[in-house]
């Protein structure tokens, strides 16, 4: 229903609904709100703001506070969709206090409704942790952008047998220690349909195939405000930056040819009453 305000637990039961789970990033209130008027089911404030709104190479400059501000913009702005915060690098590697402590801080501060925070087993302690502070946790495996440089690089995970059996581990090690769903990114396809029939909690897939419970892009690559980016799992839904420039090169015309503002854009006093302003002092 693309009203219905969109909970944790409407998104476990979309597992075995049949539809599929829609999901799209936000960094700002213009784009909450917008996105929010639509059907989408959950908005992630991402790590990725480091990359689309900050400039950076990847996401690990992202800082805790950095995820508290965009997601409390994104709040504002979203009444109806699940709003999950992503936990930033290093506010949750150090230690299970941490991870509950600021997980705690992006509910309480952030307004978020649930968090995601990446890695398999070796992350299992603080997602039952958290979950049993009663807030929500979203997993997140295979190709984990926090890890760039133990990877090498955003490479597909899972292509060889042992790692894929790691990554099939870790996702049953997430749901076991409580997560309500998982995202799979970045590995083959067959490896994630495998994971989904597995799982007893839905997944959401990004660069992962098309048998996850549902789908996550960056809405900035959806809509193609990034033409340079293009990887294999992203389709342009839109080409927004030509439409941007035009408006913008428009624009810039307009007001060297004086054509803008025009006189319907101008505020005009009545005839006289200036110099009725005038004539009294």
């Amino acid at each position: 229903m693309k009203n219905q305000i969109v909970t944790v637990p409407a998104i476990t039961a979309r597992k075995n609904s049949g539809k599929k789970i829609t999901a799209l990033t936000a960094y700002d209130f213009s784009f909450a709100k917008l996105l929010d008027t639509t059907a989408i089911d959950l908005l992630l404030v991402g790590d990725s703001l480091g990359m689309v709104s900050q400039g950076h190479e990847n996401t690990l400059s992202v800082t805790l506070e950095d995820v508290l501000y965009h997601t409390r913009s994104v709040k504002r702005g979203a009444h109806r969709a699940l709003v999950v915060a992503d936990m930033p690098f290093m506010s949750y590697q150090i230690s299970v206090e941490q991870a509950v402590t600021n997980a705690g801080r992006l509910i309480q501060e952030g307004h978020a409704a649930a968090i995601k925070l990446e890695g398999g087993a070796r992350m299992a302690d603080r997602v039952h942790a958290i979950v049993q502070a009663g807030i929500p946790v979203m997993g997140h495996v295979g190709l984990t952008p926090q890890s760039v440089h133990q990877f090498g690089g955003y490479k597909v995970q899972g292509k060889t047998f042992l790692d894929s059996k790691q990554i099939k581990q870790d996702a049953k090690d997430l749901q076991k220690a409580g997560a309500f769903s998982l995202v799979l990114e970045g590995m083959p396809e067959e490896l994630a349909g495998e994971i989904t029939q597995d799982l007893e909690i839905p997944t959401i897939g990004i660069g992962a195939g098309s048998k996850c419970d549902g789908q996550i892009l960056v809405t900035h690559d959806l809509l193609g405000m990034n033409p340079d980016f293009a990887p294999k799992f992203v389709k342009h839904y839109a080409q927004l930056a030509d439409v941007i420039q035009n408006a913008v090169s428009e624009f810039i015309d307009e007001v060297h040819s004086e054509a803008f503002p025009g006189p319907e854009h101008s505020y005009n006093l009545k005839k006289g009453s200036l110099k009725q302003v005038n004539d009294g002092h």
